[in-house]
């Protein structure tokens, strides 16, 4: 199983309501074009490195995610006036590989944050709000504009969150050319693409199974299985 990818990551860019249903569920305006923010490589949770700990007094929700690890450096990538097909080709040759990704969220304090009009750092950023998968070789995924992505909590059948990726609203060489605009994507970076309807909450004592399935076989190394426990610490979140 290899984590190696995590020790090159120096930024963690995540796509933000990239999937229709999903940002009808949570009463979010749908975007004309791709957005993103970042997280913190300190909040990565490698495999078998939990629990996923809960800040006191915070709304946690899980989100999940197929994430890039990118193999080449990016800048300006272009991709409007091509085939479709070409322009993924593309854009997959700058990335070495997969993970499944769990982009935990501090709902309530992402909600008071956008009601200020702040940044989401805060509800994004905390230590172990990225669990992610093994290293997936791109070989194992033919095709990641067309593969399922599921999380179960608590073993629960059907899962929270089942859908196929083919349902991103902004297509993958959007995303990349969105990001690389803004800024250099180098080797080693990690960018999630976005999570599909069926977010919620967890709480201390609940367990997340998540992974990737291609024609409704699990894909190997794509499994996270974590618990989630209590933070402790001094920070406590108290709306204003």
């Amino acid at each position: 199983m290899s984590t190696a990818f995590a020790e090159k990551c120096r930024k963690v860019v995540c796509i933000g309501r990239n999937y229709f249903d999903h940002v009808l569920e949570l009463n979010n305006a749908r975007p004309s074009q791709p957005f993103f923010f970042l997280k913190p490589p300190s909040s990565m949770l490698l495999p078998g490195k939990g629990p996923i700990l809960a800040p006191k007094g915070v709304n946690l929700h899980y989100e999940v995610e197929l994430a890039l690890i990118m193999g080449k450096t990016m800048r300006d990538f272009e991709c409007k006036n091509k085939d479709p097909a070409e322009a993924l080709k593309e854009a997959i040759d700058h990335v070495a590989g997969y993970a499944v990704a769990i982009d935990m969220t501090a709902r309530n304090v992402q909600d008071e944050i956008k009601k200020k009009g702040l940044p989401w750092t805060t509800a994004k950023g905390f230590d172990t709000f990225l669990p992610i998968s093994a290293f997936i070789p791109k070989d194992k995924v033919p095709n990641p504009a067309d593969v399922t992505l599921f999380l179960s909590v608590n073993g629960r059948e059907p899962p929270n969150q089942k859908d196929s990726t083919k349902l991103m609203m902004f297509p993958i060489p959007e995303l990349l050319s969105a990001i690389s605009s803004v800024m250099t994507i180098e080797p080693g970076d990690i960018v999630l693409t976005g999570t599909p309807k069926g977010v919620g909450s967890v709480v201390p004592g609940d367990h997340i199974d998540a992974g990737l399935e291609l024609d409704g076989v699990a894909i190997k190394d794509s499994k996270i299985s974590v618990d989630v426990a209590d933070k402790g610490g001094i920070y406590s979140f108290k709306p204003n």
